[in-house]
Parts: structure tokens; C-alpha cells; sequence
């Protein structure tokens, strides 16, 4: 079983900076890609970006965050952060971080944290 707490959520103006994080605990050896999604009000959930388990190297981003945001992970503190810069109102939205598993290719997510960006 993995658990994850994500953080760093907050209200900035636009233009502004935010980093998210996200501790994985539990089974966190079983952990292979882990990930950011974000749910904007009245809106469906949609994908942020993905790192899997070797780093930055290996990272994928959505269209819309691309060149304004930055996975990474630590994988000895077990952790996903998201670095997000140059913040738009429209990326206002509950980010929640996810992790996949290599024994039970099961997902777990987060309890997600508020991003609030004002113009």
C-alpha cells in the first residue's frame, strides 16, 4: 500500500512561482511512474506531467505546462515535486499527485492541494 501527501499548494498573482510536493510512504519500493493531474472548477480532470522512477530524464509534460513547468523527482526522500513557473490564472485548479506500482499496476493518489492564481 503507497500513501501520498501532496503540499506547496497556495494563491499567487500571475507570473508567479509555485512548488508542489508530493512524499510517497508505504510500499514505496513497488513505485514506478508517479505524476501530477489537475482538476480546474467545472472542469474534468486532466493530466500535468509524469517522471518515471529514473528522473528527469524521462519525463513527459501536457501541452499546456510545457516550457512553464518542471517534474523531478527524489527518489531517496521518496518524493515528486512540481516546479511551476510564469503561473497563468487558468492553471487555478486542485493539483493531485498520483503513483502507479510495478506489482499490483495499481494507482494511488493523493489527497490534492488548491493552486489559486489571480490576475
Amino acid at each position: 500500500q503507497v500513501q501520498l501527501v501532496e503540499s506547496g499548494g497556495g494563491l499567487v498573482q500571475a507570473g508567479g512561482s509555485l512548488r508542489l510536493s508530493c512524499a510517497a510512504s508505504g510500499s514505496t519500493f513497488s513505485i514506478n511512474t508517479m505524476g501530477w493531474y489537475r482538476q480546474a472548477p467545472g472542469k474534468e480532470r486532466e493530466f500535468v506531467a509524469r517522471a518515471s522512477r529514473a528522473g528527469i530524464t524521462t519525463t513527459y509534460y501536457a501541452d499546456s505546462v510545457k516550457g512553464r513547468c518542471t517534474i523531478s523527482r527524489d527518489n531517496g526522500k521518496n518524493t515528486v515535486y512540481l516546479q511551476m513557473n510564469s503561473l497563468k490564472p487558468e492553471d487555478t485548479a486542485v493539483y493531485y499527485c498520483y503513483a502507479d506500482s510495478y506489482g499490483d499496476n495499481e494507482r494511488t493518489w493523493g489527497q490534492g492541494t488548491q493552486v489559486a492564481v489571480s490576475s
